[in-house]
């Protein structure tokens, strides 16, 4: 693999390394908040990832002004999507918080492995 490549292609292979790592933390740990953070570093490696595909190297910004010939620009589209899916990660985050206080209150704990043992007693019962 030619180093140039990799430098060419860095915000991609960041992504991909930004998901990996989320998604390793949501399997391994049983503590939900640590869960919530995985997911946030996955909705994280994502935006990274659409806007990078919009990005060209050496063109300008999409902003009405005279350019001369062949210029280029950047797509404002990913961007623009990606505001968006901001505000919707924030929203599920905040959710998901509010849940695991209410998951405290009733279980007192947020260990996914003791919230199933107990509710595994309570069946029992």
């Amino acid at each position: 693999m030619n180093f140039k490549m990799i430098i060419e292609n860095i915000n991609y292979i960041g992504a991909m390394i930004l998901f990996v790592i989320g998604l390793y933390t949501v399997l391994t740990h049983s503590n939900l908040i640590k869960k919530i953070i995985g997911i946030n570093i996955m909705e994280t490696s994502v935006f990274l990832f659409f806007v990078s595909i919009g990005y060209r190297k050496g063109a300008a910004a999409p902003i009405y002004e005279s350019i001369s010939g062949d210029g280029f620009f950047v797509n404002p589209l990913p961007a623009a999507l990606m505001l968006t899916g901001i505000v919707v990660a924030v929203s599920i985050t905040a959710f998901s918080l509010s849940i695991v206080i209410k998951i405290h209150e009733a279980y007192g704990t947020i260990e996914m492995d003791e919230i199933i043992k107990i509710r595994s007693v309570e069946s029992d019962e």
